[in-house]
């Protein structure tokens, strides 16, 4: 023991040195990259509000490890709540926050049309998210640690949606006749064939003849700062998650809570149970903190810069400064001013597409509304690379970063889970964050509808994981 004790310090101190000069390197570079796009124009200061914010949201997610594929593999698996109470954590003070930015005028966030289409963009997804090992968000922060698998799944992610955005041939086969007798009288520009392929006639012969609210404007209530908490962040977000983290006190952690304390009892007792669930983890309870609070400013920061240079979207701002190639038919760009993953991930497979000479503009997706902007001037898309640099930041500091190559089973799991994911998050109009934490916490209930077929896809595919395995120990011939 004592020779161990002699070795460990001398091996450990110089792998935390490198740690430590490699996170400032990665830091000193994108101040670097920073102050170029600045010498170039400093109007890139609105993309490099994106980017930044991703660097935050990259260390939050790496020091809590915050993962919702780990919340309902954790809860269904081996019955540990501790992710799904850090995710819960946040929802409520997103809520509060997103409240406060409406109330000042500068939340952009849009209701989602409701339909059948969410729960089965979130059992898609969330059978995706399972198979991958890694939700949206995540799939960022283990790439940010080394994970080369999560790079796969990024890869999977992005390419499934941009082919299912523009694919046609068989696709349009499984049509309705209704969604293309609809699409055809949407008068869209001649530019986009709206007839021709599966998602073009999803978007203009369905979800266009649908709507969406929040409970504010629902009930039309009056617009100011007690409807929006009242409405919007305590009746549609705070409430449900309260009841939610109940449930999971109630029928999951008091059971573990009362192992060792079988002579207590009563309402403190319980309520010190309460407190000792959100504690469990601090990582991932200071982990919601941040998420919820940095998601909030994020949308007040965006929303003052746009008012500072009178635009409504990035893709104006890029036309002023003659960077024009990519921009949709309207001059616009996909450009949320909130946390938001899957949408950009679709713009890096449609623009790689388009680079190999596959016509990738000729659809309402990319054509119309988000547009093909290179992936250096994609603003959105910077957020996500400032969320991989801000885990590789955190991750080297911390001793936590290490290059992981996957076998070949993690490899078709993450080509397939990353394929659900990205064809879920097409149809259910988002993913973990932009299909449940955005809506959810701006008054718009679609995001529970999302999240209840999130977690029957995670359910149903701990269950499938859990019966191959079971399998394979059989075929094995090992007994445990």
């Amino acid at each position: 023991m004592p020779a161990q004790a002699a070795i460990n310090p001398a091996t450990k101190h110089p792998s935390r040195r490198r740690g430590f000069l490699i996170a400032a390197v990665i830091a000193t570079l994108v101040v670097i990259t920073s102050l170029i796009y600045l010498s170039i124009d400093q109007r890139f200061v609105y993309l490099l509000v994106y980017t930044w914010f991703g660097v935050i949201y990259g260390v939050f997610l790496q020091y809590g490890r915050f993962c919702m594929a780990s919340a309902v593999r954790d809860l269904f698996a081996v019955g540990v709540p501790r992710m799904a109470v850090g995710v819960l954590i946040a929802v409520i003070l997103y809520a509060i926050i997103s409240a406060l930015i409406q109330q000042a005028g500068f939340n952009t966030f849009h209701a989602h049309p409701l339909g059948w289409h969410i729960i089965i963009g979130g059992l898609l997804f969330g059978l995706g998210m399972v198979f991958a090992g890694g939700c949206a968000s995540s799939s960022l922060y283990k790439t940010g640690e080394g994970n080369l698998g999560s790079v796969l799944v990024l890869f999977s992610i992005s390419f499934s949606q941009a082919w299912l955005a523009s694919a046609g041939g068989w696709l349009n086969h499984l049509v309705p006749a209704s969604w293309t007798e609809t699409a055809a009288q949407a008068q869209m520009p001649e530019e986009l064939s709206v007839t021709d392929g599966w998602f073009d006639q999803f978007t203009a012969g369905y979800l266009w003849e649908l709507s969406g609210t929040t409970l504010v404007d629902f009930f039309a209530l009056p617009a100011n700062l007690w409807s929006y908490l009242f409405g919007n962040a305590l009746v549609v977000a705070i409430l449900p998650a309260l009841v939610i983290l109940l449930l999971l006190y109630t029928f999951n952690y008091r059971k573990i809570y009362i192992r060792n304390r079988t002579n207590e009892s009563g309402l403190g007792y319980e309520l010190r149970g309460v407190w000792s669930m959100f504690t469990q983890s601090r990582n991932t309870a200071i982990a919601g903190l941040g998420l919820g609070i940095f998601a909030g400013l994020q949308m007040l920061v965006t929303g003052e810069l746009r008012d500072h240079y009178n635009i409504f979207n990035f893709g104006e701002l890029l036309a002023q400064m003659d960077y024009l190639d990519g921009l949709s038919i309207q001059d616009s760009v996909f450009d949320p001013g909130y946390w938001y993953i899957t949408t950009q991930e679709a713009q890096w497979g449609g623009w790689f597409l388009q680079l190999l000479g596959v016509e990738m503009m000729d659809n309402i997706f990319f054509g119309l509304d988000n547009g093909l902007p290179n992936p250096l001037l994609n603003a959105p898309g910077m957020m996500s690379i400032g969320i991989i640099l801000g885990a590789a930041i955190l991750a080297n500091i911390t001793g936590e970063f290490k290059w992981k190559w996957p076998n070949n089973e993690t490899v078709i799991l993450a080509l397939v889970g990353g394929a659900l994911m990205g064809i879920g998050s097409r149809i259910g109009m988002g993913c973990n964050i932009g299909a449940f934490f955005a809506t959810v916490t701006n008054g718009d209930i679609s995001g529970w509808i999302f999240l209840a077929g999130m977690i029957v896809g995670g359910y149903i595919a701990v269950k499938g994981i859990k019966a191959w395995i079971d399998w394979r120990l059989a075929r094995s011939g090992f007994d445990f």
